[in-house]
């Protein structure tokens, strides 16, 4: 069902330039625009496309990237999401990924200019805590603005994406980051006392900040989530790195893995606990991308290795997870209002007037749709998964071994200096660590810089994208 007949051009066009590898389009190109404008722009309709087959292409390979191509790219809507954001414009799109439905934006690409738009440089925008790509509104019109493609997708339980009950075993099965690398039993049962032994999922004697900027050892650091679900950062780091390679790298022709070149590659831009995903999805395939922008980093107060006297604080710290989990939704209901999510946001903004109507709306809309409140507390039961200083010693490790890939990929830092759940000092020793090159404080400003002070950080992500050698072309 489509409800603008350019939204259809562009989507069929997309599959016909891609699926022929350019080849002989010209008359479906034109066939498809004299019957779309022929009709009414106010006219809701359906058009049955029908499944394209290209098996006279004597290369396979192009034939089962095209049959990839179509089968994800199939237009689908999700209940209560409406077809543009009221924050950005843009359309709500849908990216099938492993039978579940993600909701993604993308700008600086439009459907006059499609086939020079998608020639752009890219960068993918992940979110943070309880919020959704709408978070990146006006960091999605500068980039845009200055000439890049810019992605932000919601990630799986956040935002208009599809919300499977945690530890669902059907959905678990596909999704779950943590299966894939641990096994599907929970970690309290197959935790190996080999200090190597990674896959156990534990990690021990890792070096972690303090809040004053000094270092410390983490006897263990608990990989696996508490309850096994599936809202890990495993999980959102295979999303992001699927998203990369079926949706953005796609959009710019880019079928074959093997074709991948460093002007290919997409700059990922994080914010608080998206800063993790983004930096697992680097660990596990950093032939994706050239390089990171974290605003304000967060260090995940409530996980076990963070939290001080943890064999006596962290059984109080499970029972009132366990509660939240069973009995929590009167509480959820109570403060899923506009006027109490206005009042919580005021404590990470320190720009109290970046607060606005369509702020709250955009961020309460997806917080009211089913099994959000089930992965609001879920996500509040995970005091496990891998912890930032953790994750850049691991790049700096792999970089400097036979990962030539990960060799020139270098990490900008930004922060609010008013930001009450980031100590300053631990994000500023970050500069010590190898693969990060640049910490820079602003003034002012709290948690969420880039919506409180994009006109300072807008320029600042400008910077690092010239770092990177991607410039647009003019």
């Amino acid at each position: 069902n489509y409800s603008a007949p350019l939204l259809c051009y562009k989507n069929t066009k997309r599959k016909l330039y891609q699926m022929t590898e350019q080849k002989s389009c010209t008359m479906a190109y034109l066939m498809i625009t004299l019957f779309l404008f022929s009709i009414p722009p106010s006219l809701s309709f359906t058009i049955p496309i029908p499944r394209i087959t290209i098996d006279h292409y004597h290369d396979l390979n192009i034939h089962r990237s095209a049959k990839k191509l179509y089968e994800l790219e199939t237009t689908s809507s999700i209940a209560g999401m409406p077809p543009v954001s009221p924050a950005t414009s843009l359309p709500n799109q849908v990216y099938d990924w492993r039978s579940q439905q993600i909701r993604y934006q993308v700008a600086g690409v439009s459907e006059i200019s499609y086939d020079k738009d998608i020639q752009k440089p890219a960068a993918v925008l992940v979110h943070g805590l309880f919020v959704n790509s709408d978070h990146w509104r006006k960091t999605l019109k500068g980039l845009a603005d200055a000439g890049y493609r810019a992605y932000a997708l919601d990630l799986l339980g956040s935002g208009y994406s599809s919300k499977p009950i945690p530890g669902e075993k059907i959905a678990s099965e596909k999704v779950c980051g943590e299966r894939r690398r641990f096994g599907p039993s929970p970690h309290s049962t197959t935790i190996s006392t080999d200090d190597s032994d990674v896959s156990a999922g534990v990690l021990k004697n890792v070096r972690l900040g303090t809040a004053n900027g000094g270092t410390r050892i983490a006897s263990e650091v608990d990989l696996r989530h508490p309850t096994g679900s599936q809202y890990n950062f495993y999980t959102w780091a295979e999303q992001i790195s699927d998203f990369t390679r079926d949706i953005v790298l796609r959009d710019n022709g880019i079928v074959k893995e093997e074709s991948y070149k460093n002007e290919n590659k997409v700059t990922l831009v994080s914010n608080s606990i998206g800063t993790i995903s983004s930096l697992q999805s680097v660990l596990d395939t950093p032939h994706l991308f050239d390089g990171v922008f974290v605003v304000n980093p967060n260090f995940r107060e409530l996980h076990s290795a963070e939290v001080p006297f943890s064999n006596i604080a962290m059984p109080v710290i499970r029972t009132v997870q366990k509660t939240l989990r069973e009995k929590g939704q009167p509480l959820f209901d109570l403060l899923a209002k506009p006027n109490t999510v206005t009042q919580i946001l005021q404590e990470p903004y320190a720009v109290t007037e970046a607060i606005d109507e369509t702020l709250v709306k955009v961020l309460l809309d997806p917080l009211l749709t089913k099994g959000a409140s089930d992965v609001v507390f879920d996500t509040l039961s995970y005091s496990a998964g891998p912890l930032p200083e953790q994750q850049l010693d691991e790049l700096s490790e792999l970089s400097s071994s036979t990962r030539t890939d990960l060799h020139n990929l270098p990490v900008w830092i930004c922060y609010g200096a008013e930001d009450p759940w980031t100590p300053s000092e631990r994000v500023e020793a970050m500069a010590n660590l190898d693969k990060v090159e640049r910490v820079v404080r602003i003034e002012g400003v709290g948690h969420c810089p880039h919506d409180e002070a994009p006109e300072i950080v807008n320029p600042l992500l400008l910077q690092f994208l010239q770092r990177l050698d991607k410039t647009p072309q003019t």
